[in-house]
């Protein structure tokens, strides 16, 4: 992509409004716009990198068995009913009547619906156990939005829910989504660790909160440092093997969010040099509820014996929107943003430090197509900005690896490479760039 044909509106000041890094890096970096309190549109290179994360989020969720589909925005408040929370879930939920007077709402969640479809079709055992997801906007009324896409009221998010005939196999799946949701974070360079949490109006007595550690977060935790340094399991992870030796690895370091934090437990398990007490990101959450919906909306399956039994179920939730933010905040500088190369908006950026020079302009445009040739994603400098200028666009926007291309270094039938995620800076020919960023 040449940058003069990009739609990237750079602010060169901070935002007023804007509390937090990521709130301001975004809205500097052109990668959104505030429309309303907490909504949002999605400029082009913010939209590059919300598309990458949900591809990782997709990936891993089909790599664990689970089916994708896709439900609507909206839905029927009868179904909220049948369930007992549509007066219980409080003044977030956006409540709607169409022009019949039917009364639906925006969907904050998808519990009841993905029950009603289930029980439309599955009758027996031999279909179970099933883990249906999507990946859809979802809006919730927050009294106090702010942070960005931290907060919002509207964000994209990834929610799953696993059916299983009894307790045992619920739990199996909810180890499935444990072990996927690690996986999920490490692949876009986080280090997301699970937690013990709260059930909130989702319901059930198991949950894990999934946080990155950030000064900003809105969630106290409390951790041993050991399990900042777990392995993550590799892709070659069996998902219809026994997981249960990686839960217990993750879940036997105490870690856990203020809300079910156990002081006294926590002094006698930790060692005092390895206790942690800061401030985290939730970026993903999962709950195992057994029958809560099945009892109330009537999904019953028949099991091996011809009798009907309620099912067992879980769901499992990924901030595919509030992901970009988290990232931003786990990797900056006072530059701007420093991409984990998976999610980055474009691999590398090629910069023409001398416009118009015919050497330096050719020297470019072979880069830009060979790597692009090479399926290299890279946005090409061809304005006719100071080199200054430049430099500090390509670090703001935080572009993994850059390219700078003039007269100087060409004379000697070099450019230099530099990475933004340390600053470390190699003088190439232009064919060895094209092998190492291709390779």
């Amino acid at each position: 992509m040449r940058l003069s044909r990009f739609f990237l509106p750079i602010l060169k000041e901070n935002p007023k409004e804007a509390e937090i890094v990521s709130h301001r890096l975004m809205l500097r970096a052109g990668m959104m716009r505030q429309e309303a309190a907490g909504i949002y549109a999605w400029l082009p290179l913010g939209f590059r990198v919300l598309k990458k994360i949900e591809q990782i989020v997709r990936e891993e969720q089909d790599r664990a068995g689970a089916l994708e589909l896709l439900m609507p925005t909206l839905q029927l408040a009868d179904l909220w009913r049948e369930s007992g929370r549509y007066d219980a879930y409080g003044p977030e939920m956006l409540r709607i009547l169409d022009r019949h007077k039917r009364e639906l709402l925006y969907g904050p969640t998808n519990e009841e619906m993905i029950t009603e479809i289930f029980r439309s079709y599955v009758k027996s055992y031999k279909n179970l156990p099933l883990n249906l997801y999507h990946i859809q906007w979802k809006f919730r009324d927050e009294q106090r939005p702010r942070f960005g896409v931290m907060r919002g009221r509207e964000f994209l998010m990834k929610d799953a829910y696993s059916f299983d005939l009894d307790e045992a196999g619920a739990r199996r799946s909810y180890n499935k989504m444990f072990v996927a949701y690690l996986r999920t974070f490490a692949r876009m360079g986080l280090k997301a660790i699970p937690m013990r949490a709260e059930t909130g109006p989702i319901g059930g007595d198991l949950s894990h909160e999934f946080i990155v550690l950030a000064d900003t977060g809105e969630s106290g935790v409390f951790i041993n440092r050991d399990v900042l340094d777990l392995p993550v399991p590799g892709e070659d992870v069996d998902y219809d093997g026994d997981l249960t030796p990686i839960i217990k690895q993750w879940t036997s370091v105490y870690a856990a969010t203020e809300d079910v934090h156990e002081a006294a437990r926590f002094e006698q398990e930790v060692p005092e040099a390895k206790r942690l007490n800061t401030r985290g990101i939730e970026v993903g959450q999962i709950f195992y509820f057994g029958t809560k919906y099945s009892d109330t909306m009537k999904a019953m399956v028949a099991g091996p014996d011809g009798v009907d039994v309620p099912i067992h179920g879980g769901s499992y939730g990924v901030g595919v929107s509030r992901l970009v933010g988290a990232i931003i905040e786990a990797c900056h500088d006072d530059a701007g943003i420093k991409w984990p190369e998976a999610v980055a908006p474009f691999r590398a950026a090629i910069l023409n430090l001398k416009q118009g020079d015919a050497a330096v302009d050719g020297a470019c445009e072979q880069l830009y197509r060979e790597l692009s040739a090479k399926g290299v994603d890279v946005l090409y400098d061809d304005t006719d900005q100071r080199a200054g200028a430049k430099f500090a666009a390509a670090d703001l926007i935080g572009i993994p690896w850059q390219i700078l291309v003039g007269p100087k270094g060409l004379a000697e039938g070099k450019v230099e490479v530099k990475r933004r995620s340390d600053g470390s800076r190699d003088n190439m020919s232009p064919a060895d760039v094209v092998a190492k960023l291709a390779g």
